[in-house]
């Protein structure tokens, strides 16, 4: 028998900017909206791209290229985090920008979309490297960036540090201190109580919500978690200490750990903290990232990065509910196959939306000089976030659609409204 020498064509993942894009066509063909509103909502109204030369430690110097696009700003600021990430795109950023105008929609809350960032692995970068590269790339988005405009927030590899530096940096421009610049700082300098944990937070609050009305009983349900970072561990803990579920399998960048009983999660994060990883929990057997989305579970929660749950992998996933607690966590392509088969999957937009909800809390209490208690914001989170999902569970249910296509409905109704009301100008 000849060998098949024929070539196998490499098809690559699609950028954010299209999955975000598919998602939103995908919505709208079934809407009543007016062309020229559509076509609108669709593109990024500011695209901003800079390049800029950083001194490194070793005297050398390096250009870095940065970017912040504001996809659409008609309901209030652009809002959005920045993210230092090696091989980051401009498509990417747009992707996400848009993401961050229905999510802000989906809340209610007076914002648009942006996102920004900077080509770097912030783990091969010193403290000083880290801090050059985050003024001066504050430098050159300056003239977006403003309480009432531009309101940058951390994501993934950046943290409350980058933000005091991008909120000193602009301060120190402007001759006076304005902490509502950015959220997502330290407490010490405006920051809100109980920002760093409330994207997993408001991930659990959805997850609670949605076991209620599909009659999944948590107590006892087996969990997988697809990350253990600020989101990831946050959310596996509250499932294990909060819910009593157990959690059967997480993982990091750098490997994972499995127990079919359910992981001690309070010792997971002892071992994690002493070690810097999950891999090799004596707790637990040794299982690789990408074996976490398909292990033998009730609920799903892929906390770490975009694009891990793909046509690849769909008909290995088990789980009977996915909760999308990272971005684009999910394919179109593996979307409708679950879809298709009966998998509920709570979109990004609304499942990691806990973040940006209390940044806008911490954006309120900037701006006032009032502050509020944790209990106070976790209270608020817990209320926005219910209130938010009853009126997508309702549409979906009502229009028998998909709740990510509910989301999305519900968003871009809500945008396209305030462009309707405004009008167009000149």
């Amino acid at each position: 028998m000849t060998a098949d020498t024929t070539p196998q064509r490499v098809v690559s993942p699609p950028t954010l900017w299209e999955i975000a894009s598919h998602f939103y066509a995908d919505t709208v063909a079934d809407m009543a909206i007016h062309p020229g509103v559509r076509d609108q909502l669709h593109e990024p109204q500011r695209v901003l791209n800079v390049s800029f030369p950083v001194k490194m430690d070793d005297g050398s110097v390096r250009m870095m290229r940065g970017y912040r696009v504001h996809h659409n700003i008609v309901r209030g600021p652009a809002k959005g985090g920045i993210r230092y990430t090696p091989g980051l795109t401009l498509e990417d950023v747009q992707g996400l920008a848009m993401l961050m105008t229905w999510k802000t929609a989906v809340m209610g809350l007076p914002f648009g979309g942006a996102k920004g960032g900077v080509a770097c692995d912030p783990h091969h970068l010193s403290q000083d490297e880290l801090e050059r590269i985050t003024r001066r790339y504050t430098l050159e988005i300056i003239p977006l960036l403003g309480p009432e405009r531009d309101i940058p927030a951390p994501d993934l590899g950046t943290d409350e540090q980058v933000m005091a530096w991008i909120m000193d940096t602009y301060s120190l421009i402007k001759g006076y201190s304005v902490p509502a610049v950015v959220t997502g700082k330290p407490v010490a300098v405006g920051g809100s109580r109980g920002r760093r944990r409330a994207t997993g937070r408001g991930v659990v609050f959805v997850l609670r919500a949605l076991a209620e009305r599909v009659g999944l009983d948590l107590r006892g349900a087996r969990a997988a978690i697809h990350g253990f970072g600020k989101v990831g561990s946050t959310v596996a803990y509250m499932c294990y200490h909060v819910l009593g579920a157990h959690v059967v399998a997480v993982c990091d960048s750098r490997g994972g750990t499995y127990n079919p009983e359910g992981l001690d999660i309070l010792e997971l994060l002892r071992y994690k903290a002493e070690t810097g990883r999950v891999a090799g929990f004596p707790g637990g057997e040794p299982i690789a990232p990408d074996e976490v989305l398909t292990v033998a579970c009730d609920v799903l929660i892929p906390a770490s990065v975009e694009r891990v749950i793909t046509a690849h992998n769909a008909e290995r996933v088990q789980a009977r509910v996915i909760v999308e607690a990272a971005n684009a966590a999910v394919t179109p392509e593996a979307d409708r196959f679950l879809w298709e088969r009966g998998v509920t999957i709570v979109p990004d937009v609304l499942a990691n939306a806990g973040g940006v909800t209390v940044s806008y809390f911490e954006w309120v209490q900037d701006l006032q000089s009032f502050f509020w208690s944790e209990e106070e914001v976790t209270q608020q989170l817990r209320t926005a976030m219910g209130r938010a999902f009853e009126r997508i569970f309702s549409l979906a249910s009502e229009a028998n659609i998909s709740l990510r296509k509910a989301a999305y409905r519900l968003a871009i109704d809500r945008v396209a409204t305030a462009y309707e009301l405004r009008g167009f100008y000149p």
